[in-house]
């Protein structure tokens, strides 16, 4: 049986119907497509910022390691000048310097005959954990005593190690206060 007769008019107001529709609905995005894209951008801005946070921590903690190692190995040259007799011998002197400002101002070198002053560190550096920077590098960082117990560090009359006061733990799982 041959297809029912549409008159040329009727096809053209169907056709012209559903062409703007097709039209609109192409032209734009949903709503549901832009909150599916904001929650996107919101994701990847979040991990952005804790991959900086990280980063910046990391920098930090290697500030930390350096100053530390300066430190302390400052504190292990005035040792050994005092063993080499560079250092004029105290009755009761353990060797090490009295506070880490000693280490930056130096001390009279016994064995030169101008009495020249030997000088351990050039300037002290502040620890990078601490957050108050009004303190004075000297400030920043918990010392041992040499008389004092290694798990129990406390300050006395020499500087006999030194270590961060931060309480916080790095990235590696251990306490600053223990590097």
């Amino acid at each position: 049986m041959p297809a029912p007769f549409t008159p040329i008019a009727t096809r053209c107001l169907i056709d012209a119907s559903a062409a703007p529709r097709r039209r609109a609905r192409a032209a734009g995005f949903t709503l549901i497509e832009l909150m599916i894209s904001l929650v996107v951008l919101v994701i990847l801005a979040l991990m952005v910022n804790h991959v900086a946070e990280i980063m910046a921590t990391r920098e930090r903690e290697q500030q930390l390691y350096s100053a530390l190692r300066a430190l302390r190995g400052a504190i292990d040259a005035h040792k050994r000048a005092y063993e080499a007799g560079r250092i004029a011998l105290e009755p009761g002197a353990t060797g090490y310097p009295k506070t880490l400002q000693t280490l930056v101002d130096g001390v009279e070198d016994a064995q030169d005959p101008r009495h020249g002053k030997l000088h351990f560190l050039d300037r002290l550096p502040p620890d990078p954990m601490q957050r108050d920077k009004s303190l004075a590098p000297a400030d920043t960082w918990a010392t041992r005593a040499y008389a004092s117990d290694a798990s129990a560090p406390q300050p006395g009359s020499d500087v006999y190690d030194v270590h961060s006061k931060s309480t916080r733990l790095g990235l590696n799982g251990a306490p600053y206060a223990l590097w």
